[in-house]
C-alpha cells in the first residue's frame, strides 16, 4: 500500500526557502543551504552514508505530489521529477499553463487535494508518494491524506523566507518514526496521528 510522505528540508527557525522566493530565484535567496546534507562537493546527489539513504528513498518513490508553486517555479522538472519517469501530480484551482501538455507525466488535478493524493497512490501502487510544497502539505494534512513528514532539520536560522507550516487549522498530533543525526543535518521522519 502506497504511503504519503513529505521529504522537506527545513532551517531550523522553521523555513523551506529564503527571502525573494520566486520564479527566476526558486527557494530564494540562500536557499542551497538547505540541501547541502545531500550534496557533494560537486554538487552532485550523494549516494552512499545517511544521506544517500535518505535521497535513495525519494528515488523510490512511485509517483509525486507537488504544489502549484513548487512545481511551476522549477518549470515541472522539465516533465521528469529528477529524472524518475514517474507521475508527477499538481492540485491546483486553476487550468495549467498550456506549456504543461508537452509533460505527459504532469498532470493538474482540480477538484481538490483528497482526488490529487487518491491519484498520486493510485499512480504510485505499492511504492510512496513523494510530497513536495508547504501549502499543499498543509492542505494534504487537514484533509487527512498525508500519512508521514520525513524533515531534514538544518542547523541554521534563517530568519525570513517561506515556512513550511504557516497556518494550520487545528494542532496535529506527530509519532516519531525515526531519527538519523547526522553534522550537516538531523533527519527526523514522524507518522501522522489520526
Amino acid at each position: 500500500m502506497s504511503v504519503s510522505v513529505l521529504d522537506m528540508s527545513v532551517s531550523l527557525d522553521g523555513y523551506i526557502a529564503g527571502p525573494n522566493d520566486k520564479p527566476g530565484n526558486p527557494g530564494g535567496d540562500g536557499f542551497i543551504r538547505l540541501h547541502d546534507w545531500g550534496l557533494t562537493p560537486e554538487g552532485e546527489f550523494r549516494r552512499s552514508g545517511p544521506a544517500g539513504e535518505l535521497l535513495g528513498e525519494v528515488g523510490a518513490a512511485g509517483a509525486v505530489l507537488a504544489g502549484r508553486r513548487t512545481a511551476e517555479q522549477v518549470d515541472h522538472w522539465g516533465g521528469d521529477h529528477n529524472g524518475q519517469g514517474i507521475p508527477i501530480f499538481v492540485p491546483s484551482h486553476r487550468p495549467p499553463d498550456p506549456s504543461v501538455a508537452n509533460y505527459p507525466l504532469v498532470t493538474y488535478v482540480t477538484d481538490g487535494i483528497a482526488s490529487a493524493m487518491a491519484q498520486a497512490k493510485a499512480a504510485a501502487g505499492d511504492r510512496n508518494v513523494h510530497v513536495i510544497g508547504a501549502y499543499t502539505a498543509q492542505r494534504a494534512i487537514e484533509a487527512g491524506v498525508l500519512d508521514e513528514l520525513q524533515i531534514h532539520q538544518i542547523p541554521v536560522l534563517f530568519g525570513g523566507g517561506r515556512r513550511l507550516f504557516d497556518v494550520l487549522s487545528s494542532r496535529v498530533e506527530l509519532e516519531i518514526v525515526r531519527v538519523i543525526d547526522t553534522p550537516e543535518a538531523t533527519h527526523i521522519r514522524y507518522r501522522i496521528r489520526r
